[in-house]
């Protein structure tokens, strides 16, 4: 099938309703609801086509009109709507590019400071800012799931979850180590520091994946969330850490109201990362591992956003470069990830 056929899409969508009608398709939950999810995704695909081609029938239609008889208001609205769908195909040609096995799931996304103390923790929560306004601007939740708090600034650590359709899909275009270029602010001489931040992001594993994990590979405790305050604050002791044994892995939650909450939203992260764990020994032994991974400093970096001597924001994977260093920070990246994942093609 091509990126996007819509008859096969139809085609497919039709299959699945039919399968939504035999007598058993509710016994089974787990296939019922993995059925579902795939008329919701393929649905909202045909929906997106249908109003983006009902749109240019419109335009095609003013635009015979302003032919035939000219008028500056219906002019300027062509325009308007010709700029607004413009932007709307290349957004849902994106879309189309998100076929991989995961794409489609929530992303859960930790962002970790490299050395340097304040200066990175605080490099840390910028990012943590920019991809929350990034979530906003395309109608994601963000779920903080773990945080920790800098000791002077910034962030020591965090875990948080886009909530939404290929969320995964954009957000592992951000996976790697981003660097910031800036005066320092907590630098009284006002020199000039690098900093580095990493991003780990995982897909959300959902129910119909099936992953054994063994309870008496896991530690389990429970904790009452650190932090000054505010909204970064549990006042009961309801956080959660597991730690898988076998592979050392840690995750922590601290977000939902009761110990139980949390330590399912914790063991979805844990299955997240085993899963990722589990593919990447696929494609290469276990040992060899670590040596993929990049360190959180020079040379490594995906991206780098430079403040100072001149602002520029650019991506060393596709060469993807603004001068408009505060509307990146703000959440405008779509043409970042956009990019990238034309390049992966």
């Amino acid at each position: 099938m091509n990126l996007f056929d819509i008859a096969e899409l139809n085609k497919q969508l039709e299959e699945l309703e039919k399968k939504t009608m035999e007598e058993n398709f509710w016994g089974d939950s787990k296939s019922s609801s993995k059925v579902l999810a795939k008329i919701k995704a393929i649905k909202n695909k045909t929906n997106q086509y249908t109003e983006i081609k009902n749109e240019i029938n419109n335009l095609e239609e003013l635009t015979e009109l302003v032919e035939l008889e000219p008028d500056e208001e219906i002019a300027k609205e062509i325009l308007r709507n010709t700029n607004k769908t413009q932007k709307q195909i290349e957004k849902f040609e994106v879309a189309t590019f998100l076929s991989g096995k995961y794409d489609n799931n929530n992303a859960i996304v930790t962002i970790h400071p490299g050395a340097g103390g304040t200066e990175s923790q605080d490099w840390a929560e910028m990012l943590y800012r920019m991809y929350t306004r990034w979530a906003n601007k395309n109608n994601y939740e963000v779920k903080e799931l773990d945080y920790l708090e800098g000791e002077e600034a910034g962030i020591k650590s965090v875990t948080f979850e886009i909530v939404g359709e290929n969320a995964y899909g954009y957000m592992k275009s951000e996976m790697g180590v981003h660097r910031l270029v800036r005066i320092s602010p907590f630098d009284s001489g006002g020199r000039r520091h690098t900093s580095f931040a990493s991003l780990e992001v995982l897909p959300e594993i959902t129910d119909d994946i099936e992953l054994e994990i063994n309870p008496d590979d896991l530690r389990v405790d429970t904790y009452r969330a650190s932090g000054a305050g505010g909204q970064h604050i549990n006042k009961t002791s309801s956080a959660v850490r597991i730690t898988h044994i076998p592979t050392n892995i840690v995750v922590a939650c601290q977000s939902e109201r009761s110990q139980i909450q949390n330590r399912e939203t914790a063991m979805k992260m844990l299955k997240s990362k085993l899963l990722d764990l589990k593919e990447k020994e696929q494609k290469e032994k276990i040992e060899d591992l670590k040596g993929v991974q990049m360190d959180i400093a020079w040379g490594s970096q995906i991206r780098s956003y430079v403040f100072c001597p001149y602002t520029m924001v650019k991506d060393h994977r596709t060469n993807y470069e603004v001068g408009n260093v505060q509307a990146v920070m703000d959440g405008e990246i779509d043409e970042f990830m956009e990019s990238y994942l034309k390049l992966k093609l």
